[in-house]
Formats: structure tokens, sequence, C-alpha cells
């Protein structure tokens, strides 16, 4: 079993190294799954009281985002809950702990830092969808050594807006996310066209995870189901990746150790890309949102 298990890793660290993504099944215990999934019902609950994004984060902005177009008490359209392992113990239990996270230290080596992490939500007919774009823009950092884990908290399927991924971008250029002097936090409709029909579905049950290089061109459409799309997502590092710009969703729990240790090194490669705009929306929906009058 050992020997199989090191086989399947091996393959899995190829996959990544090949087309910038690898899914994982139960990448999460039954326990931890549950338990995250108790705190998500209790907030999705907590936000029909509310008709506007509510709670704080460090910078003031508000942790739980809302699409105000469709949010109503009886049918919530929660969309965005920022570092929720601030607040919940589930959730920093799997920042520190989870099968994802075992198989980042071969992708990148001993040493591994947390960087952000969120929840997104498709509840059913909330109508949000994330137009294709990259992460690093958004995160620019010393080296290119930067995986988003995407833990699936609900059944991932092709009718439920499932992430949608272009494999081997990651080796690609560094797409421009500003359009006519505004940071929209998404790509050209040009360059949307051209990769778009490139793209695959990343789906499956529920304790499965997609990871996904920084690097790596992605979007997803609105969920059209009657069932709920939610992920629990966390970005690593390499601990030697030193970021470039102000952490977008400012956290106490920025650069934590979660494997290995801290050198007190710096990693550099040679790139070139443009800095992002610190974020004055609730979200990055709210900065994506930009792009519909574009």
């Amino acid at each position: 079993m050992k020997n199989e298990n090191s086989t399947n890793s091996q393959k899995q660290v190829k996959q990544f190294q090949k087309d910038g993504f690898v899914v994982i099944e139960k990448a999460l215990t039954d326990s931890q799954l549950s338990k995250i999934n108790n705190d998500l019902s209790a907030w999705v609950e907590k936000s029909k009281k509310h008709t506007q994004p509510f709670g704080r984060i460090m910078d003031g902005r508000s942790r739980f985002d809302i699409e105000l177009i469709t949010h109503t008490s009886e049918n919530p359209a929660l969309r965005r809950i920022t570092s929720p392992a601030e607040i919940s113990s589930a959730c920093l239990d799997v920042v520190k702990n989870n099968r994802a996270l075992d198989l980042v230290t071969q992708f990148f080596g001993p040493n591994i830092k947390h960087w952000t992490n969120k929840i997104n939500l498709k509840l059913p007919s909330s109508g949000t969808e994330v137009k294709f774009h990259q992460d690093f823009p958004f995160e620019p950092h010393s080296n290119e050594d930067i995986v988003t884990v995407l833990f699936f908290l609900d059944d991932v399927t092709l009718e439920n807006g499932p992430l949608e991924v272009v494999p081997g971008t990651h080796k690609g250029p560094l797409h421009t996310l500003w359009h006519n002097g505004v940071f929209t936090g998404a790509v050209s409709p040009e360059v949307e066209a051209k990769n778009k029909s490139k793209a695959v579905s990343c789906f499956g049950k529920a304790g499965s995870a997609c990871l996904m290089h920084s690097k790596l061109l992605h979007g997803s459409a609105a969920n059209n189901s009657d069932f709920a799309r939610c992920l629990y997502i966390v970005s690593y590092s390499a601990e030697d990746a030193i970021t470039l710009a102000p952490n977008p969703l400012p956290s106490e729990l920025d650069g934590m150790i979660v494997r290995g240790k801290r050198t007190g090194k710096v990693r550099c490669i040679n790139y070139s890309v443009e800095l992002p705009e610190y974020p004055k929306e609730v979200s990055f929906f709210g900065q994506q949102e930009k792009a519909k009058n574009m």
C-alpha cells in the first residue's frame, strides 16, 4: 500500500507540473468536512438578517460579502467569507492539517507557509460567477511557488458551477487584469475567448480538493442547479516566496508556517507583472463587476 500511495503521489506531482492543477479525493476527513459545513450553515443563516455585507476583517472591510442583486432572507446569496480561519477553529484546523498540504510539500519543498483563506459560495440561484483570471497578479511574490487549494464543501457537478481551468497556462504569460486604467480582476474578453474553449471542469465529491498553480488561468459559471457549490480556498506558498504587494485579504495568519521551518531566506526569479490594485470592495467579486462596464 505504501508503494502504491507513493506511485500515486508521483503521478499527481507530474500532473501538477504538466497541467498546473490536480484533483484529489478525500483531502478532508469526514470530521473536518462536517465541522466546516456546520459553521458555514450558521453563517448562511446569519446572512438572512442582513441586507448589506457585514462583519469586519483586519483592514475594516466586511468579512461577509453578499450578492446584493439576488440576496433575500428567503434566498440568501452570501458569496464570500474572508479569512474564516480567524473566527472558526474548524477552518483553522484545515489550514494547518489536510491531505492536500502533504502534497504541496512535494511540489515546493518541505517549508510551506499560509497566505490567505476564504470561502466562496455559489448558493442555488445566487447568480454568482467568476470571470477568467490568474491568481498570481493578485498576489505577486518573489517566486512563483504558490498554490491555491480549493476544498469542495459540497459535491461539485457540471451543473452547479464547477471550477474551469485551462491546462498548461501556468507555463504561459501573465495576463493583465487592468483595462482602460481600471483594475477589473479579469483577463480581457479576447484572452478569455481564446482560452475558454480549452478549459476543463473540475468536479468531485465533497471533501475532495483541486490544487491549482497561482498562474493557471481559470474561472467558473453561475450555479444553475438546486444544490449549493461552496469551496474553502486556502493559498500556500514556499517559505522563501516573499510577497511584493500588500495582502488583499489581510489576516493575523498571513505567513504562518504550516510545514517545515522558517529559513529567513528569499528566493527570487526574473519576471515582470503589473501590481494589483488594493481592493476597496468587500471582495474580488466587486472588482470583477467592473469588467461588465468595459
